[in-house]
């Protein structure tokens, strides 16, 4: 998926895939997945794909401070 956010670009065919979280079971409509990406010039985002009830209804793509993945990741 690709998204421009504040003129800035993030691709996840391009960038780095760090990490990725599941909540719920395939097929619950709450469930949902988060993967945290890192572009090539260092900028941080989130791709959240889910369920019709879940935060993520429609795939889309957030992006993400250094601390708040740092913190994610920690999670």
């Amino acid at each position: 998926m690709k998204k421009v956010i504040c003129k800035v670009e993030y691709d996840t065919d391009t960038a780095e895939f760090i990490k990725k979280k599941t909540v719920g079971a395939f097929g619950d409509a709450a469930g949902y997945e988060e993967c945290l990406f890192k572009t090539p010039d260092g900028k941080f985002f989130i791709y959240g794909n889910g369920g019709e009830e879940s935060p993520y209804a429609e795939e889309t793509i957030k992006r993400m401070s250094a601390a708040k993945a740092e913190e994610w990741q920690a999670e």
